[in-house]
């Protein structure tokens, strides 16, 4: 799925949205009720959220519940992929990528937090960071091998919602950002001749 209409943007540019989707891949499918208590938010709140989801073709209804007076939401398949195209909206597009920064900031400060109080049979998840001489097709590069690298193990996501025992569900969050520009000779290496 491709991205130039704003109102679609702006439809996944709010965290609480972002996280149902996020939930939905878990747990899916799952009522309003359930992604509240999960997320610690209103019923009210998610079933909102997840209607406008909907309208975008984010989640669709996926039948009543258990007793028939709820509607249960799920994740379309195959899964949407977006892809803001070049020429969308550039604030709104500016919008969506500090909402993503900030959730994924967020989440891994959460688990900083939570860390130590993690079963040590379970995976754990690792922070690395590195500075690195690149270009921008050097840029391009690694993002490739990174999706490259990934993409059976989210293959495995998308085929099977069931864990199997020492698995969890692991987010990933690759940033590439530039240091600021230096200018003409700084940072070059300088000889005192």
């Amino acid at each position: 799925m491709e991205l130039s209409d704003p109102k679609a943007i702006r439809a996944l540019a709010h965290p609480l949205r972002l996280d149902l989707l996020d939930l939905l891949v878990t747990i899916s499918p799952a009522t309003a009720a359930q992604c509240g208590r999960i997320l610690g938010v209103s019923q009210a709140n998610c079933s909102f959220h997840l209607r406008q989801l909907a309208k975008y073709g984010f989640v669709e209804d996926a039948g009543p519940g258990r007793d028939r007076r709820e509607r249960q939401w799920r994740v379309p398949d195959p899964r949407p992929t977006v892809r803001i195209t070049e020429g969308s909206d550039a604030v709104l597009r500016h919008q969506l990528e500090r909402v993503v920064v900030e959730r994924e900031t967020a989440a891994i400060l959460d688990y900083l937090e939570r860390k130590d109080d993690e079963s040590p049979a379970l995976p754990k998840a690792g922070i690395m960071t590195a500075l690195a001489v690149v270009s921008a097709d050097d840029v391009a590069e690694i993002r490739e091998k990174w999706k490259a690298l990934l993409e059976p193990y989210l293959a495995r996501t998308e085929a099977s919602s069931h864990l199997r025992p020492g698995q969890r569900h692991v987010r990933y969050f690759l940033a590439a950002t530039p240091l600021p520009d230096l200018g003409p000779g700084d940072g070059e290496n300088e000889s005192d001749n």
